[in-house]
């Protein structure tokens, strides 16, 4: 009897629980079905309203008691407007600069806005700089390419100017002089200059004293939130000084020609009122330079993460031998995926910017620099069959050198800061999220062709001549 009842009862709790049940799972069935298709009717109507371009975003508008720095939910409206350009405030915002403080925030001096756009031809192209695929019917397709030519456009007028100075040349620093007083004078700009190029300012007149500068180095990390406009006279090394003082973003960058071969520097400085107006009018040209982040991480390292200060270079870092008489012995990988066991005097990891620098020495070739990309080029390979390959931009390169090596080897980083490289180091690069934005003289295209036409004389030779054999006459 106990058996019996015990049986009846847990049928009986049974079907109730089913009756429970079955409706909630019922109901819940429903709501997924319906999340799905609300899902899917956002997804074509935003993918429909990107297609006909109907996608309208809200002008930033400034004011002048505006801060520098806006709060979160401005800087949220301005990410929102990322569908037709990049705004100045993504492309120079420090990662750390959330941490500073409201009072340090106050002191800062309000920067120029400005965006970013892609035009092809004269003409403006309000795409976004990225592939559109479409899977249409089972059949692959991209719209257009984002080789399209980037325009700087001023949303606010620039303030405050920074001037760099190749050293040690009596032309630089006369020029520096006249530049200094019109910015000044005509313009009504602040300009900022090197210490040491003040010193020399106020030697040569008093007048100077509004010459701003810095005092130590933990001024020169605050810069890219003071200047808008960086100004370099020299040649392509002054570029990648004005780069390298900037570990974050960079404000863009007008190089004057002064150096004595200039693949990055187009403006000419005969006519450098021309110039300089032509560019805080706006709009204008300008070529995104890419960077490399570099880190060493060390054989006692617990993991890739623990590794010493970053590099950024805008030209290559250079792994060779040094002054051992050993060949160089690395181990290379793209994405964790086995590359290749260089044996030779050395490897170079290249930007395309820097693709007409030791790259090119070693037998690498020459790339437009707005192609993002990262350069794999050997140093006397001891191998006929190693050419040099072009890896694309997301992967990160890890070169290593193996305990079976006969040396260690060394790291330099645009030609400076050299690390030694023991057994079992590794060195780290990827592409950095700041590039060195530089203004062009014409665009991207014209100025790079222009410049190893003028500067290596590529492909010059006499023309063949008129007279002679044609082939009506075989």
């Amino acid at each position: 009897m106990v058996q019996h009842w015990w049986i009846r009862s847990s049928l009986d709790n049974a079907m109730d629980m089913l009756r429970i049940m079955l409706p909630c799972l019922f109901f819940w069935e429903v709501g997924k079905e319906q999340n799905k298709r609300i899902a899917e009717a956002r997804m074509a109507e935003q993918f429909s309203a990107e297609k006909n371009g109907d996608i309208d975003c809200e002008r930033v508008k400034n004011s002048d008691n505006q801060s520098m720095l806006q709060n979160e939910s401005n800087e949220y409206s301005e990410t929102g407007c990322m569908k037709h350009g990049i705004w100045s405030h993504e492309v120079l915002r420090d990662r750390e600069s959330d941490s500073n403080s409201n009072a340090d925030r106050n002191k800062i001096m309000r920067k120029a806005s400005f965006k970013l756009s892609w035009w092809c031809n004269g003409e403006n192209g309000d795409q976004h700089k990225h592939d559109i695929v479409s899977f249409e019917r089972g059949n692959i397709t991209t719209a257009e390419r984002s080789s399209k030519q980037i325009s700087l456009k001023w949303e606010s007028d620039p303030q405050t100017v920074l001037i760099l100075t190749k050293p040690n040349s009596v032309s630089v620093r006369i020029l520096c002089v006249q530049m200094v007083r019109w910015l000044r004078e005509r313009k009504k700009l602040n300009v900022y200059v090197e210490p040491r190029v003040k010193v020399e300012l106020v030697a040569e007149s008093s007048n100077f004293s509004y010459v701003q500068t810095w005092k130590d180095d933990s001024e020169i990390s605050h810069l890219h939130m003071k200047v808008d406009l960086v100004i370099t006279l020299g040649g392509d090394g002054t570029v990648l000084w004005a780069a390298s003082m900037f570990k974050g973003p960079v404000p863009p960058i007008v190089p004057f020609s002064l150096g004595s071969l200039g693949f990055m520097t187009p403006f000419h400085s005969e006519h450098f009122k021309d110039c300089l107006d032509s560019v805080l009018r706006g709009p204008i040209s300008i070529t995104l330079r890419h960077r490399l982040l570099c880190r060493v991480v060390r054989d006692a390292a617990k993991n890739e993460y623990e590794t010493e200060e970053p590099f950024l270079v805008l030209n290559e870092v250079t792994i060779d031998r040094g002054i051992s008489s050993y060949l160089t012995n690395l181990e290379c990988y793209c994405d964790n995926s086995f590359v290749t066991c260089v044996q030779g005097d050395g490897l170079i990891l290249s930007t395309t910017s820097g693709s007409t620098a030791y790259s090119l020495a070693a037998g690498g070739s020459m790339v437009h620099p707005q192609v993002p990309g990262i350069l794999f080029t050997p140093i006397c390979p001891h191998s006929l069959s190693f050419r040099p390959l072009i890896l694309p931009e997301h992967v990160t390169v890890r070169i290593m050198v193996p305990f079976n090596s006969r040396s260690p080897a060394w790291a330099s980083f645009d030609g400076k800061d050299r690390k030694l490289l023991a057994a079992g180091d590794a060195l780290l690069c990827s592409m950095a999220p700041w590039p060195v934005p530089t203004a062009c003289q014409v665009d991207s295209t014209n100025d790079f062709l222009r410049s190893i036409h003028d500067g290596l004389h590529w492909n010059l030779r006499k023309t063949q001549s008129f007279d002679g054999p044609r082939d009506r006459d075989l």
